[in-house]
């Protein structure tokens, strides 16, 4: 006797229909386990590979921002140096002006200016009152009011900080701008 004549008629074809569901369903889950190890093992592949490539573009990323970063640090440390030579070179310049202006009132220094010759034919001109110690040839020569000389001095004080601070800017502007 068979297993297939025991069930009754009725039920035979429920039976079978069940049974191939089974076989249905049962082949299906097992692809489908198959299917989960295979695509579970590939997305492990990606999420490593991508891991791996998002690490070295962070490593790239701190490398090249570290280096920047040392670029900066060098060029401020430059900067530094040569704000501070500029420096220097304006308070030495103010020094010798204030020297200058000290000198200038204390009479210990004249300031004096050529005059126009009159004279254009060969002869030498001498002048008739030479100053103690000196004996003055040439050109001759006018010497300026003390507080004239002061102005002068001031007004050449003020341009020469020009001249410093402009030619601190022009090496500040030409470091910034030359591309290393």
């Amino acid at each position: 006797m068979r297993l297939f004549d025991l069930i009754p008629a009725q039920f035979r074809i429920a039976v079978v229909g069940g049974l191939l569901l089974t076989v249905v369903a049962g082949s299906a889950a097992l692809a489908w386990t198959a299917q989960d190890w295979r695509y579970g093992r590939v997305l492990e592949r990606q999420a490593r590979l991508q891991a791996d490539t998002l690490n070295e573009i962070s490593q790239a990323s701190a490398t090249q921002q570290r280096t920047e970063q040392d670029k900066r640090l060098a060029l401020e440390r430059l900067l530094q140096n040569q704000d501070e030579t500029h420096h220097k070179e304006l308070t030495d310049e103010q020094t010798k002006q204030a020297r200058l202006r000290d000198r200038l009132a204390t009479a210990d220094l004249r300031l004096s200016v050529v005059l126009a010759a009159t004279e254009t034919t060969g002869n030498c001109a001498m002048s008739t009152a030479a100053a103690t110690g000196r004996v003055v040839h040439g050109t001759t020569r006018a010497q300026l009011d003390p507080a004239h000389a002061q102005r002068i001095i001031g007004i050449t004080d003020a341009g020469d900080q020009g001249l410093i601070a402009l030619l601190a800017c022009q090496a500040y502007a030409k470091e910034v701008s030359t591309p290393k």
